[in-house]
Order: structure tokens, then sequence, then C-alpha cells
């Protein structure tokens, strides 16, 4: 889990999908955990697969059983896709190699091998958290010792990744740290931290699969011995390490700006009128949709409600997938008259989807509520602002031109008002319906 939620938290991941197989839990259980893991982040969008094939027999460990991942009601493991036809889908999609990353057996990726030729074409390394092959007792590695061995004589260079032993990862320290990051992800592990298992269980403040995504990341602080094609990793700066780890939890990897360093989260930075809204807003939807918003008011030249609402519509089509910016194209049905194809430069904001980049089409065609399709990895999705929503917004807007007409600065003071009050209390995963388009 914390691994998991270390890759979704980094800019410089792009996690295609996730698998499952047997292994501290029996397949279903563990497909139920990361489902919810994923839902509990708005990443419904990335797809979960089962090893169906795999006969090992899990333990069921108590403890994993019962750790919670996010809310399991209604998930059924039955609805799934099989792991190979998913990883299948995924590598004939992706055009650039990706990192295979193992985080218990290597079932999964041996069946892969051998049944998937894209496997070997797309695959430029597999990265598995193991104790190496001198420890052939290690959980991941008797999970299935046959398919272990095989994998390390494939082709593939494989990068044995080990935790840090019985030394305690997660000290006080640390914890403080991630206690103060403020994004889902480190709210994440941080309640994780406080639950009567992770305090009670010796096991849960070890460095184990998280090895595996700082090594991702920072591979000078891992000592790498070559072993043939293959190499064990194993790190070396523990203190360093737990500080990138914040760092990544963080989402502080690499600068997501182009030319400003930093948005101010200072009140004080911004007019008076908005000033005492800045933290609340930043809080409750994260620096994130406030960037976009700031730069999609400045492009826009006004504070309009449904600029900042396609802020929030793009936002959350990024947060389904997980993707960052100009990682899509979408079809915008915001039309192309005012007040709803404000809409547009909301979304171009916030998706980096832009005419510019060829990411960008507006439909003509007047909209009764807008929408917008969103397409990646030939998967696609449609979100709708809810028309009650449209309705609402748009008769203030009418009524407003009516009292005072569009050359009046009061109308215009309105328009910012109801905005900023909009900004604060729209919370993007309430406002829109989303629907698969297959």
């Amino acid at each position: 889990m914390k691994a998991i939620t270390m890759l979704l938290a980094s800019p410089d991941i792009r996690v295609l999908a996730i698998t499952v197989s047997p292994g501290a839990l029996d397949a279903g259980s563990a497909y139920k955990k990361v489902r919810s893991l994923l839902n509990s982040f708005y990443h419904e969008g990335i797809p979960v697969g089962i090893n169906r094939i795999s006969d090992f027999k899990s333990p069921d460990f108590q403890v994993a059983f019962n750790t919670s991942w996010g809310d399991e009601n209604g998930l059924d493991e039955k609805n799934a896709p099989d792991a190979i036809s998913l990883i299948s889908e995924m590598l004939s999609t992706e055009s650039t190699p990706v990192s295979f990353i193992c985080l218990g057996g290597v079932s999964t990726a041996s069946e892969a091998i051998k049944t998937l030729p894209v496997f070997k074409q797309q695959v430029k390394e597999i990265i598995w958290s193991s104790d190496g092959p001198d420890n052939k007792d290690g959980f991941n590695f008797s999970i299935n010792k046959s398919e272990s061995n095989r994998l390390l004589r494939g082709d593939i260079p494989v990068r044995m990744v080990k935790g840090t032993g019985d030394e305690i990862f997660y000290n006080d320290s640390l914890l403080y740290k991630i206690s103060g990051i403020p994004t889902i992800y480190g709210g994440k592990i941080s309640a994780y931290f406080k639950s009567d298992i992770a305090k009670n269980h010796p096991y849960a403040k070890e460095g184990k699969d998280e090895m595996v995504v700082l090594y991702l990341h920072y591979p000078d602080l891992f000592l790498t011995v070559p072993s043939e094609k293959n190499s064990i990793c194993t790190p070396r700066n523990i203190d360093s390490l737990r500080i990138k780890s914040v760092q990544i939890l963080a989402g502080m990897t690499v600068a997501k700006n182009q030319v400003i360093k930093e948005f101010p989260a200072d009140p004080s930075f911004y007019f008076t009128d908005i000033e005492p809204f800045v933290t609340d807003i930043i809080n409750r939807y994260g620096m994130d949709e406030w960037v976009s918003g700031v730069i999609a008011s400045e492009l826009h030249r006004h504070l309009g409600a449904f600029t900042i609402i396609g802020v929030k519509m793009g936002i959350r089509a990024r947060e389904y997938f997980d993707t960052g910016v100009d990682e899509f194209s979408l079809i915008s049905y915001a039309g192309s008259s005012t007040p709803l194809s404000c809409i547009n430069d909301g979304l171009q904001v916030s998706t980096g989807a832009t005419p510019g980049h060829g990411l960008l089409t507006v439909d003509d065609d007047p909209p009764t509520s807008p929408s917008a399709e969103f397409t990646y990895m030939n998967r696609k999705i449609k979100l709708t602002l809810k028309p009650e929503l449209t309705e609402k917004i748009s008769a203030e807007l009418k009524q407003i031109n009516f009292i005072y007409g569009l050359d009046s600065n009061i109308y215009w003071e309105l328009v910012r008002k109801n905005s900023i009050k909009y900004w604060l209390d729209l919370d993007r995963h309430d406002i829109f319906t989303i629907e698969e388009i297959h």
C-alpha cells in the first residue's frame, strides 16, 4: 500500500495499470485492497487485473487482511479483467518502453513473457522487490521458486531491490514530516501509521517495497552490484532515502511550472476580495486546482464561474486517470458562445490540452449542459456538469446582466463575487457525472 501510494504521488511516474496475484493475500482480496486504494484517491481510471493462473496458496496474513486501504463495499473481483490481457492491452497502447514492477512474486511477469511477444518488445527492465538470488527463502522469491529462477535467466534485465532489513525506516522524524504533507497521499500514509495495526506490528516501520519506488527515482542512493545481466540494489544511504520519500509523497520531484518557481500560498499575495478564501480553497482542493484556477483567470482576463468549472473538470479528468498535463486529448462540448464556452479556457489550463498542442477540439453545437470527452490510452470518459448547476449559474448571470448590463462595473464585481463563492463551494468530486465510453 505504501509503495503504490508513493508511485501514484510521484509526478515522475505514470502507473498504466496494476495487477494482483496470490501472495500475502489471495488474489481476490488483494484486488479489493488495490481497487479501494485507487478509488480513495479518485483514480478510478487506473485498471486493476487479476492473475487467475497462479496456484500459490496464500497464507492470508490477518494483518494484511485487516489493514484498510479504502472502502471495499460493492467491489467484486469477478468483474476485474485477467492480468495477462490487461498487460497486453496496456503495452500495445503505450509507445515508449516501460519498467515492469514486481512487488510480490513473479508469476504474472513470467506468464506475460511466455505468452505476450509485446512484453519483450516494450518492457525495458523488471524491477523486483526481492532479497536477491542469494536468499532464496525470501517470501517473494519463494512464492514460485521455479518461475523466479526462470525470470533471472531470461532476456529482460531484472533489478532486485532489497529492503532495509530489520532497520526501522519510518522513524519518528520521518513520520512527523509525512504527517505535514498536505496531499491525499501523505494523508493516507500518515493515517495508516496512526492505526492500531501499524502501531502494533514491527514490520510496518521497515522499508520494504517502498525501496523499489525510491530506486526508480534515486538509483544513486543504492549500492548496485551486477549479477550477470541483472543487478542487486541495496539501500546505502537511509537518511537520504527518508528525505526523498517525503519529496515523492509531496509531489516535489520535478518542477511543475515553466517560468515561476512556485506559486505563493500566502493569502496576502492575492487581491483583497479573494484573500480570505485562498487557504480554504487550497486545503480543500489542492494546490494543483488553485494554480490552474489562477492561471486560467489571468488567461481569461476575469474571474468567472464557468472558467473555474472548466478547471475543476480538467483536474477531475486528470485525477481519474492519474495523469499529468499534456497526456490526453479532449473534445469540449461547451460550445463557442459565452458564458458556457468559458469552460474551454479552464480546460486548457488544467489539462495542458491546448489547440497549439493539437489536443483540444471544441464542438460548436450549443450545449444544454456542458461536457467534455477525454481520451487516454485508448480509453475514453465523458464528464458532464450536472444540469441543475448549469441552470443555476446561467440564471444568476442572466439576472445580473438584466439588472446592471455587461458594461456596468457592478456586473463584473458580482460575477467575480459569485465565482469566488463557487470556487470554494463546488467540490469537483460532486459536480460532474462521469461516464465511461466504450
